[in-house]
């Protein structure tokens, strides 16, 4: 598959690149994607959340009424659920909501979120570049010449680059990651994918392990 490559200024530089088959060009799996995205929004859960139980509730242990006798159901402590300011059954407890994919659906559903993103065709690439000190309106310079000022675009170089990623990162609607840092929730929640000359071959370095 070939693709033309743009400079920053949105404009064809008359160069093309060859986007490899085996990654930009397989049929998606759309379950290996869900399975991926799913898992890491599971893993930003915190999963802090806690109700105390019967047990850890402030009150008194004194049987509060006699067994029999009041016409009403037999209590013990103030401190069971029934009763307010009791504790909570089966209350929310730390957890972590974590889960386990293997190397191989990670990699494929990759594979699948770039290959949508190349068949929709909402894959840009474009030439390297850097800015001589940090400068978000000089990104956003790019975005617009690129017309993704009201998109939201992600961007991936090919090494780290911080000029660029402190230029962008005022902004919400783009993202600024490397090739080693792709994931699959970051491309599928992108609206387009901005790939620079570089790193088109950590992408595929990595995607072939």
């Amino acid at each position: 598959m070939e693709v033309k490559v743009l400079d920053i200024n949105g404009k064809e530089t008359g160069r093309t690149v060859t986007l490899s088959d085996s990654v930009f060009a397989i049929e998606p799996n759309k379950h290996a994607v869900y399975l991926d995205v799913k898992q890491y929004l599971a893993n930003q859960r915190q999963g802090t959340h806690k109700a105390k139980e019967r047990a850890e509730v402030t009150g008194s242990t004194r049987k509060i009424k006699k067994q029999k006798g009041t016409g009403t159901a037999r209590a013990g402590s103030i401190k069971s659920p029934v009763f307010k300011g009791g504790g909570t059954i089966f209350g929310p407890r730390p957890r972590s909501y974590s889960f386990k994919l293997n190397k191989n659906l990670k990699r494929l559903a990759r594979k699948s979120a770039l290959a949508l993103k190349a068949k929709d065709s909402n894959l840009v690439v474009v030439e390297d570049f850097n800015f001589d000190v940090p400068n978000t309106k000089n990104f956003i310079n790019v975005l617009k010449a690129l017309g993704l000022d009201n998109k939201k675009s992600l961007f991936v170089l090919g090494d780290t680059n911080k000029n660029v990623y402190l230029s962008s990162r005022n902004l919400k609607s783009s993202t600024v990651i490397t090739s080693s840092e792709l994931n699959t929730y970051a491309v599928i929640h992108a609206n387009t994918l901005v790939l620079t000359e570089g790193s088109l071959e950590g992408i595929v370095e990595n995607l072939s392990k």
